[in-house]
């Protein structure tokens, strides 16, 4: 395609074919994602992919196993950093996490964890309330390039000013770049904390509960879904919580229209709520 040549729009009927394709083809289903959302991202990977027309793009999703995970990384969205919003880590530490130290065993479930720098950061924090060793942190995204990432343990180097800054207000205790080594671009995250991680793909638009959890974190995930699809994400989760057990959730995101919002509590303005029946 001439790069200087208009695109042409994406109508619903194009967009509804080419989930179909994908849903035949792989078992994904993006169709209850934000439509307008998805809508951007699938024209803006047309247009970087230069296909000719979108038949060809259609052909290429169906065809090429391969390339699948390029459209997953484009649709879904990878937008993270270490103790994002601090003020969530703090009443994690001070609200949420005198109520895990009671039981023996602590199993956390970080929902559509991206590359897994909030994963890291719930790991340090544990770690600092002396809770890591008898926890482990179940992370997962749909995205099979995210999860990778996330369980290399590498982060670049020119992020971690940030992150040391978004650490101290966060509450954290110790020298920062005790939790890592620095490498070339990158660094490292310690063996101690990986070691409590299992990452995997696992799509919330499709797939069951897998255990019980006494905290669930899904923060800034379900602002990119519909309203059916966030009660089948919240059915999801009431199902894998324990009674008692935490749901956090991203500043702007609720609960209050979930069906089950009535077997909750919220006990934190920074959007965590504990069920309570």
């Amino acid at each position: 395609m001439d790069t200087n040549e208009a695109i042409p729009p994406i109508t619903d009927e194009d967009l509804e074919l080419l989930l179909g394709d994908i849903v035949e083809a792989y078992g994904y289903d993006f169709s209850a994602y934000a439509w307008a959302s998805l809508k951007r991202r699938v024209t803006r990977l047309f247009s970087i992919g230069r296909f000719a027309s979108f038949a060809e793009l259609r052909h290429r999703i169906r065809t090429d196993r391969e390339y699948l995970p390029r459209f997953i990384e484009e649709i879904t969205v990878n937008v993270t950093e270490m103790f994002r919003d601090p003020s969530f880590f703090r009443a994690l530490k001070q609200e949420i996490f005198p109520a895990l130290s009671t039981y023996p065993f602590i199993r956390i479930w970080h929902a559509g964890c991206s590359t897994g720098e909030e994963v890291y950061s719930m790991a340090i924090m544990l770690h600092e309330a002396n809770l890591l060793h008898r926890a482990v942190i179940y992370a997962t995204d749909i995205s099979p390039a995210a999860v990778k990432q996330a369980a290399s343990g590498l982060v670049p180097i020119r992020h971690m000013k940030q992150y040391a800054r978004n650490y101290i207000e966060a509450g954290g205790i110790n020298d920062f770049s005790a939790y890592y080594t620095a490498s070339n671009n990158q660094v490292l995250f310690r063996d101690e904390l990986r070691k409590h991680m299992v990452f995997s793909t696992h799509n919330l638009a499709s797939e069951t509960s897998f255990n019980q959890f006494q905290l669930i974190c899904c923060r800034n995930v379900l602002i990119y879904f519909n309203s059916a699809l966030q009660e089948r994400v919240f059915n999801l989760f009431d199902q894998s919580l324990e009674r008692f057990g935490f749901l956090a959730l991203g500043s702007k995101e609720s609960m209050r229209a979930a069906q089950c919002y009535n077997r909750y509590k919220q006990i934190s303005k920074q959007k965590i709520w504990r069920k309570i029946a």
